[in-house]
């Protein structure tokens, strides 16, 4: 469990969405493609309603794990986790951080656009305290019984400088993002490409009957929500047509974290709080396959007493496990130093709150 890894994904997607909210106003073909006709402009969103690529909803939720690939100096990583659940009837969402000032949010749903009902990705992100979202818009896709595809573009802009598509073969998931490097190159190139499998389906499955999901839900109307804009970018919440905070469902978990052994912690290590919704322990024996039910992790400079909210995370059933790289590996290893009760659990219920202690006491042989 690589925390430099954890640290340069961060890095890779946050540029990511830079590039997404980095293009000048721009032209795609397939985008202009709309459907203009002011028949449509009044019609009710039914379940009888034909929304374009409406079936993602029903492949996303899940938890996700794989590598990244990355040309740009940044590099490649072997693994990225993403728990997906349905926070509504029509609305999927995962949130991951590193830290308080680094963190990514990511959402699929139903808009109204150019009087049409369309699918919608919210990609909101934030690195060292600058936030900034931005909004893509289905424009094309490819749905057949072995293999779907998506793209989604900025509304604005366009794809010439930057898009994201998303296939679904089996259990896999490739999230791709291409960008034209800040206009210097004629056509867009890679710039990440996430290569996932489908690890756990049991956590979101609570989620899915809650809300009957999924449902041709209308999550928001962006009819004139982009007029007059150069692109589909917001960088603060005052302005963002929809911020985290008013994401339906989602709860906070406190977690507290204090280290009696090693009496002393080094200031310069780093404490990885990892969330799973099963065990990782069975009684004093480590289960690594049950590392596939990782859901949120975050990592916090070692103190003898730390907390971290997690914010805008999904109701459920949850283990907490703190680990202090005490070696400075940056690896779950042996020396490190790890909470001896292990897997502390907790629940939280639907826009609640729940607090969860560790205490970090116990040395890894």
């Amino acid at each position: 469990m690589s925390i430099s890894g954890y640290f340069r994904i961060f890095l890779v997607l946050f540029v990511a969405i830079l590039f997404n909210v980095s293009c000048k106003k721009g032209s795609d073909n397939n985008n202009n493609n709309n459907n203009n006709n002011t028949d449509t402009c009044n019609v009710d969103l039914t379940a009888a309603y034909p929304v374009e690529g409406f079936s993602i909803l029903s492949k996303l939720p899940g938890i996700w794990n794989g590598p990244v690939y990355s040309p740009t100096p940044l590099g490649s990583f072997s693994e990225w986790i993403v728990d997906f659940r349905p926070i509504s009837g029509g609305q999927v969402s995962a949130k991951n951080e590193l830290d308080s000032l680094n963190d990514i949010f990511m959402s699929f749903f139903i808009v109204k656009y150019d009087c049409d009902y369309k699918m919608a990705f919210r990609n909101g992100g934030g690195f060292a305290g600058n936030v900034r979202s931005s909004y893509m818009i289905l424009d094309s896709l490819n749905e057949g019984s072995l293999e779907s595809y998506y793209r989604f573009v900025d509304p604005v802009s366009g794809g010439t400088r930057v898009y994201t598509e998303i296939t679904f073969k089996d259990d896999s998931l490739i999230m791709h993002t291409y960008t034209n490097q800040y206009n210097t190159l004629s056509e867009p190139v890679t710039h990440m490409r996430w290569t996932a499998s489908l690890r756990d389906t049991n956590s979101t499955q609570n989620a899915i009957t809650t809300h009957s999901y999924p449902q041709k839900m209308l999550t928001r109307d962006f009819s004139t929500t982009f007029d007059g804009l150069p692109e589909a970018v917001f960088y603060n919440s005052t302005s963002d047509p929809y911020p985290e905070n008013e994401q339906p469902y989602l709860g906070v978990a406190t977690i507290n974290v204090n280290i009696t052994n090693p009496a002393t912690p080094d200031p310069s290590k780093k404490i990885l709080y990892v969330i799973t919704t099963q065990p990782l322990f069975n009684g004093f024996t480590f289960i690594p396959a049950n590392l596939d039910y990782r859901s949120r992790y975050v990592l916090v400079s070692a103190q003898t007493s730390t907390s971290f909210d997690f914010n805008y995370m999904h109701p459920g059933d949850y283990y907490l496990n703190a680990v202090y790289d005490a070696n400075g590996d940056l690896n779950f290893n042996s020396g490190d130093y790890i909470n001896s009760n292990f897997d502390i659990p907790f629940t939280l219920t639907p826009e609640g709150t729940v607090t969860a202690n560790a205490t970090i006491n116990f040395q890894i042989p």
